[in-house]
């Protein structure tokens, strides 16, 4: 019940593209609502993650990853969700990679120092520094970049330390009573969730330029008692994309569609006829308009 939280508040979950964000909060939460991949851009949205325990409760929110090349409108929407997210919460997690820092990670830093909330430090992927005698340094160091109100080395995708990020948190919440159900895991749709599952496929299996000039819109989402009828357009940008999405004689739209049906009858509990169509829409990744229109009706 949300009238026995004692503490409640906001966390953003920061850093640069590809250090793991979409992972942690799906860890943190121990459910996917978070599409994941290796491929930057993966997060295009603020995504909520709630979780509530006992007399406290968190609500996480996933971010893009903040870009230095940010010419392109896409990338420059992306920026501004992140860089808005820092001054909306009430702590961040700045989640960095143990294999390397790079200036992205200073840009973060940078827009970091304007913050006035609690930063707590998550240095993920330690399970892939083979001499753990370089961890201690490597934590020394980072700490030294600000002052963070607490530094914890962790494995997202092995769970490793996720209760110890989640101890840290709970003592920087604000008091406040519960903004949400206990029961509720996040605030996106259904519908919403549908189409990230859809664009988690295609950046999986396609090549590394082309999922970054996709987008999906759903057009219908009927749930009746039986089955959850959804359909769906692929937007590219050019006719070649549209070629390589649907592949020799549908091959692999056919199999895109296959594995996003298999997750959205998991999430959705329930079972699901996918519809997937292919259409062009040149140059939208860098149309402010076409970015509001297509992904971002909710962003701006």
């Amino acid at each position: 019940m949300t009238e026995e939280i004692k503490k409640c508040g906001y966390v953003a979950i920061i850093g640069r593209p590809n250090t793991g964000k979409s992972t942690l909060l799906n860890a943190i939460l121990g459910q996917k609502i978070s599409i994941t991949s290796r491929k930057a851009q993966t997060t295009r949205h603020r995504i909520l993650g709630i979780k509530t325990q006992n007399d406290y409760q968190a609500i996480y929110v996933d971010t893009p990853g903040l870009h230095l090349a940010n010419k392109k409108a896409l990338n420059q929407a992306l920026n501004k969700i992140a860089n808005s997210t820092i001054h909306d919460v009430d702590v961040v997690i700045f989640l960095v990679d143990a294999k390397k820092w790079n200036v992205e990670d200073d840009q973060v830093l940078t827009a970091l120092a304007r913050c006035t909330v609690p930063v707590v430090l998550a240095i993920n992927k330690v399970d892939k520094i083979k001499d753990k005698a370089a961890l201690l340094p490597l934590i020394e160091s980072l700490s030294r970049k600000r002052e963070f109100a607490a530094v914890i080395p962790l494995s997202a995708r092995n769970n490793d330390n996720i209760e110890l990020i989640e101890d840290a948190i709970r003592g920087l919440l604000p008091e406040s009573h519960g903004f949400y159900s206990s029961e509720q895991v996040t605030d996106r749709t259904e519908r919403f969730l549908g189409a990230e599952l859809i664009r988690e496929k295609l950046m999986r299996m396609l090549g590394e330029e082309l999922p970054y000039s996709l987008a999906v819109e759903i057009e219908k989402f009927e749930v009746t008692e039986k089955i959850t009828n959804i359909s769906a357009i692929i937007w590219v940008e050019r006719e070649g994309q549209k070629a390589i999405v649907i592949g020799k004689q549908g091959e692999m739209l056919k199999k895109i569609g296959t594995s996003a049906r298999e997750d959205m009858e998991k999430m959705f509990d329930c079972h699901v006829y996918l519809k997937l169509w292919v259409k062009v829409k040149e140059g939208w990744t860098n149309d402010a308009r076409a970015l509001k229109s297509l992904i971002y009706k909710d962003e701006q």
